[in-house]
């Protein structure tokens, strides 16, 4: 990739930084736009413009989705490295999530709304890790400017998920005119994302073809045609397994919308295990690497922990916003879903304080450490969650302080997990694994929201207090049991220095 000053046209970066810049900002713009009213349009009754369910299936499903997101990059790597080339991938996964976005946007009711998953789930598995692969493509290994791009690429990642937290809900709301009388309009809203995705694509199809480098259209490592049949086949036989499972539920009586829910909820867990138990024995893994795949086990553990509190944001806490919480600040009103923003917003005004922070400390812990921090604020962010139904009852509305003291002292943990958390994968990963340990981290992610899919079930107003106190204390106390490990997971990582 050239690197001449000609190219230096997007704030000193290669100018096809700009084109993944926007395409990764819209694409965040829908789905967390989308996301911010999703729960509520699911809960609401059906007279209010809703689909009527309950809100524990809401709370689960809203919970499941994020973990099929996340479950479904792999695909997405696999299909970019072997089949279509990055930018392929990446534009077919566009075009999947816009479609994804105009069935939600159609009053379809039931159909519309898992149609609307499957397409989104696979496109955002097809698009999300390409694009940031791609961004990595437009810098040479020597080049000074790549941690900027991708801190400038970041920020466009958090721009899009603060802006549509706040234009998305006002589309639903007939954009302060109430356009649809007292009614939510959520199909508007479902609108608006569908919109921002097309943007997204135009600019990225039009840019690609200026500033996108032939290379990103092939494949890095493409398949023959003998594999790819064996891969087709594999494919079918587990398409039918899954089939035959579903069938069995059926002939039980048990094939209902919980127990699918469980079902990928077992998936997902078993999953990382499955990774675990390959490289721990593997001969491709030599004993220094199974070392530090042994260290990587507690903080997989402890980033699926940190994920599970954290995703809550758009579902526990929505649900808090809209039942517990006054939705106004004098004569200020806003929504519900508008709180969805406070989580990119302290992630940009964090940021430049923590790299300056691991920049300058001389004697900072290590990730293990960091780690251990991190799950303490998580579970104090829930701890917080837990006073006012203490003090006041939860019977009323409290001030919307509350929750944002609680996305304050979340993103400060997210500071001290995620960003280091990709650091230490790639560090830790053995050579014969690269790709498969860094889908360990996304499947984190999704275990952790996974596994807050079973347990979102006990969320209601009268058991606020212990939900949040259950949860949180157990985020701390596994970071005070991890802070007593940190020595122990520091030695597993650096198992050279023991043999020195």
């Amino acid at each position: 990739m050239k690197n001449n000053s000609a190219e230096k046209t997007f704030f000193g970066q290669p100018r096809g930084l700009s084109t993944l810049f926007f395409t990764e900002m819209w694409e965040r713009f829908s789905y967390y736009g989308m996301r911010a009213i999703l729960i509520f349009y699911m809960y609401y009754a059906v007279s209010a413009g809703g689909l009527g369910m309950s809100q524990t299936q809401a709370a689960s499903i809203m919970s499941i989705y994020g973990s099929l997101v996340y479950l479904s990059n792999a695909i997405g790597g696999w299909l970019s490295d072997r089949v279509w080339g990055p930018r392929r991938t990446v534009f077919i996964g566009g075009v999947l999530i816009m479609i994804g976005h105009i069935v939600l946007s159609i009053p379809w009711g039931f159909v519309g709304l898992y149609s609307s998953i499957a397409f989104i789930v696979i496109g955002t598995g097809l698009l999300k890790p390409n694009v940031s692969d791609m961004v990595g493509g437009l810098y040479s290994l020597d080049d000074r400017r790549r941690d900027a791009g991708f801190s400038i690429y970041f920020f466009g990642i958090n721009l899009g998920s603060a802006i549509a937290p706040i234009l998305v809900p006002w589309a639903s709301d007939g954009f302060g005119f109430h356009l649809f009388g007292n009614q939510t309009n959520f199909h508007a809203g479902f609108s608006l994302a569908a919109i921002g995705m097309f943007i997204g694509l135009i600019q990225y199809y039009l840019g690609g073809k200026k500033y996108l480098s032939s290379e990103s259209l092939v494949p890095t490592d493409p398949i023959d045609r003998t594999e790819l049949n064996r891969v087709i086949k594999k494919t079918i036989i587990a398409i039918v397994a899954f089939i035959a499972v579903l069938g069995v539920m059926a002939a039980l009586g048990k094939l209902n919308i919980d127990n699918i829910i469980l079902l990928i909820t077992i998936v997902a867990i078993a999953l990382p295990v499955y990774y675990f138990v390959v490289m721990l024995t593997s001969s491709k893994v030599t004993k220094i690497e199974k070392s530090r795949v042994t260290a990587y086990i507690p903080l997989f553990i402890a980033a699926a922990i940190f994920w599970g509190i954290e995703e809550s944001g758009s579902v526990v806490l929505a649900l808090f916003a809209a039942q517990r919480t006054v939705l106004h600040i004098g004569a200020w009103h806003f929504e519900a879903a508008n709180f969805q923003t406070l989580n990119p917003i302290f992630i940009m005004l964090f940021t430049p304080f923590f790299v300056w922070l691991w920049d300058n400390w001389k004697k900072q812990p290590g990730p293990g450490g960091k780690f251990a921090a991190g799950l303490i604020f998580a579970g104090l962010s829930y701890v917080w969650m837990a006073i006012p139904g203490m003090l006041y009852g939860t019977s009323g509305r409290v001030s919307p302080f509350w929750l944002v003291g609680s996305w304050f002292i979340v993103e400060i943990a997210e500071m001290l997990i995620s960003p280091i958390g990709l650091s230490v994968t790639s560090r830790l990963a053995p050579k014969a694994f690269r790709s498969q340990m860094m889908s360990l981290w996304f499947l984190a992610d999704a275990t952790g929201q996974a596994i807050n899919s079973q347990i979102v079930k006990f969320y209601t107003t009268k058991t606020e207090v212990a939900y949040f106190m259950a949860v949180g204390l157990v985020s701390v106390a596994f970071g005070i049991i991890m802070f007593f490990f940190v020595k122990k997971i520091q030695k597993l990582m650096a198992p050279e220095d023991l043999e020195a």
